[in-house]
């Protein structure tokens, strides 16, 4: 029985959509709907489903980015209010689409194709050419990660230069930063939760290796495995150590 992700920041469409599938695929069982990027990310990390249907333009993090994240891990149909030229990336099949709102017999035959994808997995490096075509296409360049943050310590609200950051955790309401400053580790808390937090920093600068935990590439040492099929980071110049949840532990497979 496929366990489905839903993402679409409209409610009607969401709710469309959920009809339709249950209509097409009774046998599937729709685990967890998002209402945009960030949200939809965060839900695949919980729920980890067999099969993703993600808007193309949401807020924050699109449908794209979150394909992205999810690096062909399970297949993944855009649905799109948008029939445009840039659906043509799709012609590698590596991918489907669909065109809002979403007609009856067009599910249908995503329904086929996603049943013989989940039987005969496609190629990652196909999914990647075809999402790198869309994303040169439909997805605007990012603003620039900013330069500081605004931390909690205390009474005092500090400055934090992204640069100095060693790790970020969720921690309850907030979001702790642990960083360096004159030689060192200081910690302060952050009102911006992880998923937010994530939109806006450099992905060729931050990972992100837990539901609850993002990291500086440059702070990792090493990526360590016990005999449990765990994971977890080793610090450079920091006595911390981060578990790496499953869905992640595929970033460090050189290590």
């Amino acid at each position: 029985m496929p366990r489905i992700l839903i993402a679409d920041d409209e409610a009607a469409m969401r709710e469309q959509l959920a009809d339709a599938l249950k209509a097409a695929w009774p046998e599937a069982d729709i685990v967890a709907q998002a209402v945009h990027g960030a949200d939809a990310w965060d839900q695949w990390l919980e729920h980890q489903p067999d099969i993703c249907f993600l808007d193309i333009r949401m807020p924050g993090l699109t449908g794209l980015e979150v394909a992205q994240k999810i690096e062909g891990r399970c297949p993944v149909v855009f649905v799109t209010a948008y029939g445009d030229h840039a659906l043509q990336a799709f012609d590698a099949g590596a991918m489907d689409y669909l065109v809002k709102p979403v007609e009856g017999r067009r599910l249908v035959q995503t329904v086929d194709r996603l049943k013989q994808r989940l039987a005969r997995p496609a190629s990652e490096p196909a999914q990647a050419e075809a999402l790198q075509a869309l994303l040169s296409r439909l997805v605007p360049a990012r603003p620039p990660q900013p330069e500081t943050l605004q931390a909690s310590i205390g009474k005092e609200v500090r400055l934090i230069r992204v640069a100095d950051v060693v790790y970020f955790e969720s921690d309850a309401r907030y979001t702790r930063v642990v960083y360096r400053e004159d030689g060192e580790q200081r910690e302060a808390l952050l009102r911006t939760p992880l998923k937010d937090l994530l939109v806006h920093l450099n992905p060729a600068q931050f990972q992100q290796v837990h539901r609850s935990i993002i990291v500086a590439s440059s702070q990792i040492a090493s990526a360590v495995r016990d005999d449990a099929g765990g994971m977890v980071l080793r610090l450079r110049g920091c006595p911390d150590q981060l578990t790496v949840s499953r869905p992640f532990q595929g970033l460090f497979k050189g290590q």
